[in-house]
């Protein structure tokens, strides 16, 4: 151990005991797929609420954001407030209570409903492989902050998250996920606010930091702005802004992503369903000031560094003292794993519900789905640990996880929003406009620092994609024939309240 002190090493591996034991306890009377993937259809909302956050933060906003705000500054609040506060309002009244009342699992199999088994599998495929490839990205980054405090090899780093965050989900499902994630916030925004108070006291706080920047030098003149315009050469422009977070990516991920929408949906009652964004929303606001104040902090405290990534980490190890180093790297421990364990045990949903049960068992019984999702629980993990290295052939972890959200997130969103407000819509349309929308993403993907001048092109490549999936659904639904009212009218936008 090069870092922590005996007392730090202490503190983290009673926490990580912990934790384990809890997702045994929690996990001991649950049988069926209803109890493993939703809770039980019981959970609180005031604990959802803050699940949502913990898991939306998760240790890659703690490197990755920390990191480009070292990097490129306040702009990157933008994620958590224009990306994040209007979309859960959004989501809260219109997609969540849309969802709880539609009694699903998962989004796939409202797409199903909606459309046919096709989209249904298609979609769980692509969001499928998504979240075991985020689950990659989680591991990766734990293995970086354990090399930097403790020197531990990436792959052991690896290996003991996997162990510890696979542990407790294998045993307690949803039900460990957010009863774990409402501890963690807890313990991460402690931790966090740690971090920032000691960061504020050592720059001179606000004014120290504006006087310690040249914002005269290269790559700094737009420090201190939030709305950046297009001449910044930084990511976070207008436009990006605009089109690919608030327009897109922002509802996309409030309102059609699998992990954060299935937390909702083992909440007691639609009313609570809503409440628990709306309380995670609230709890968002102060989000942006202890992910991007450090990172700017950092610039000033440790200029030069190679891997931003790695500011976070750096912080938690020259600043604090013995005993808080251990506590808040708990903290850091926490937002890992409420990352992983929300896309690990929503990953596990979908290929069950959505793949195993629609496409190789339609009758199975409710203990057998059970079993399967343990099982692909465990094989998820594995998996993830072999994709963690991938990770470390990008730029930046956040980059990397921006990238693939705007191959995805767009199209999928499209057609579900399509589904939601559009009678018309039909099923081969919303499989043609989906697979327009991949390729739309892919090839920009492949040709963006070519065609576009930002920095990173992830936002407009989000933007497009969603564009061209909604137009590709359109023109082809106009030209086929859609299913009768009757079988469509209960999923339907007009049947929220």
């Amino acid at each position: 151990m090069q870092r922590l002190s005996p007392i730090d090493i202490a503190i983290v591996l009673v926490y990580l005991v912990g934790i384990v034991i809890l997702g045994y306890f929690l996990g001991r009377k649950q049988h069926t797929e209803t109890d493993y993937f939703l809770g039980g259809r019981k959970l609180k909302w005031w604990m959802v609420g803050a699940s949502l956050v913990v898991s939306d933060i998760g240790a890659l906003e703690l490197m990755g954001v920390s990191g480009a705000a070292y990097v490129y500054g306040f702009s990157l609040a933008n994620y958590d407030w224009l990306a994040c506060l209007f979309p859960m309002v959004v989501a809260a009244f219109v997609f969540v209570p849309f969802f709880w009342r539609a009694r699903v699992y998962t989004i796939p199999e409202y797409m199903g409903r909606r459309y046919n088994d096709a989209v249904r599998v298609l979609v769980a495929l692509i969001w499928g492989s998504f979240m075991v490839a985020n689950l990659g990205i989680f591991l990766w980054v734990s293995a970086k902050t354990l090399n930097v405090l403790v020197g531990w090899q990436l792959h052991w780093s690896i290996l003991v998250t996997a162990f510890v965050v696979g542990a407790y989900t294998f045993m307690g499902g949803l039900r460990a996920v957010v009863v774990t994630d409402t501890i963690q916030y807890i313990i991460l925004v402690i931790g966090s606010v740690v971090i920032l108070t000691i960061g504020w006291m050592k720059v001179g706080g606000i004014s120290g930091m504006v006087e310690a920047i040249d914002t005269s030098a290269p790559g700094k003149e737009f420090f201190f702005d939030t709305i950046l315009g297009l001449d910044s050469g930084y990511p976070l422009t207008w436009p990006a802004v605009l089109f690919g977070l608030t327009f897109v990516l922002g509802p996309a991920y409030w309102g059609g992503n699998q992990a954060i929408v299935q937390r909702c949906l083992g909440t007691g009652s639609e009313r609570d369903a809503k409440k628990s964004v709306l309380f995670g929303a609230c709890l968002k606001c102060t989000i942006p000031l202890i992910l991007v104040l450090p990172g700017m902090f950092g610039a000033i405290l440790y200029p030069g560094i190679e891997d931003p990534d790695t500011i976070y980490p750096t912080m938690m190890a020259e600043l604090l003292p013995v005993g808080l180093t251990g506590i808040v790297f708990a903290a850091f421990l926490a937002a890992l794993m409420s990352s992983v364990d929300s896309y690990l045990n929503s990953a596990a949903t979908i290929w069950t519900m959505d793949i195993y049960k629609r496409c190789f068992n339609r009758e199975a019984s409710h203990e057998h789905l059970f079993r399967v999702g343990r099982v692909l629980t465990i094989v998820f993990i594995l998996i993830a640990m072999g994709l963690a290295p991938i990770t470390g052939k990008f730029e930046g972890v956040f980059s990397y996880f921006v990238t693939l959200l705007s191959m995805f997130q767009g199209p999928t969103f499209a057609i579900l929003l399509l589904g939601m407000i559009w009678k018309r819509a039909t099923s081969t349309g919303a499989l043609v406009g989906l697979l327009v929308g991949v390729a739309t993403s892919a090839t920009l993907t492949w040709i963006g620092e070519d065609l576009f001048t930002a920095a990173e092109p992830a936002l407009y490549i989000a933007w497009w994609a969603f564009f061209g999936a909604l137009v590709a659904t359109v023109v082809v639904s106009l030209f086929t024939q859609p299913k009768e009212w009757s079988a469509i009218e209960p999923l339907m936008f007009k049947k929220v309240a």
